[in-house]
């Protein structure tokens, strides 16, 4: 079953019994909610988190290109030519990742060889550069991962607390241990942190199988549950 912000809140003060409305309580909860979310989304590789951006463009001799800063992870660029078209109505041109070095020998200037960049490497997080250097100002088609908004008031439904639920709490805990006790405790209670490690080991587990299910990265490539019987897979 799903929750919400009012639910999860209602369920993490009963599983650390203290009030909802308790001022150390209410200091300690966004933390909380962020230690969980950063975990799961660092350790599961959520399809929900892949977006696709198109607001960004090249500009004509300049090889470098800033992209927005709330990306996490680089999966796919490409450029869209003819220059001034949309990716709805243009070609895709992907750039193939490469060392920094490959790009300074081929393209040593800007003025070496110019076109629809063909290569491209990540300078800083939110800054890269390609070769060839663009002779036009092509519009840019960026896909990979951007963390989600937070769980808030304001923001009372994220997809964990939509379809993750148990393991969105159960890393909520391991973070809550050490606000009842210290993490120093964990190692000698493990009725506390411990053991709600271990619950988040097994929920994950079974998550990041549905996850490589989402992408057919399941058994032999597949949608399907990985099956401990069926070995070889199919081909």
């Amino acid at each position: 079953m799903s929750i919400n912000y009012t639910t999860y809140v209602s369920q993490l003060a009963n599983l650390m019994i203290v009030g909802s409305t308790d001022s150390n309580f209410q200091t300690f909860l966004p933390g909380c909610i962020d230690y969980a979310e950063q975990r799961i989304y660092r350790e599961l590789d959520l399809v929900n988190t892949t977006v696709i951006d198109t607001t960004v463009s090249f500009s004509s001799g300049v090889r470098t290109l800033t992209l927005p800063s709330t990306w996490v992870v680089v999966e796919e660029i490409n450029a869209i030519s003819s220059a001034g078209a949309s990716a709805a109505t243009g070609t895709r041109n992907p750039l193939v990742a490469t060392t920094r070095e490959f790009i300074n020998y081929v393209y040593p200037s800007n003025s070496t060889a110019t076109g629809i960049p063909q290569y491209f490497n990540l300078l800083t997080q939110s800054q890269i550069i390609v070769g060839p250097t663009p002779d036009a100002a092509y519009n840019v088609e960026v896909i990979g991962t951007q963390r989600p908004a937070p769980l808030s008031a304001s923001n009372s439904s994220t997809f964990l607390t939509a379809y993750l639920p148990d393991l969105f709490v159960a890393a909520s805990m391991v973070f809550a241990s050490g606000y009842l006790q210290n993490f120093g405790s964990q190692s000698d209670n493990p009725q506390q942190a411990t053991s709600w490690e271990a619950q988040y080991a097994t929920l994950l587990k079974s998550a990041s199988v549905e996850e490589m299910r989402k992408k057919f990265e399941s058994e032999g490539w597949t949608a399907q549950q990985p099956s401990p019987i069926a070995t070889p897979p199919r081909k």
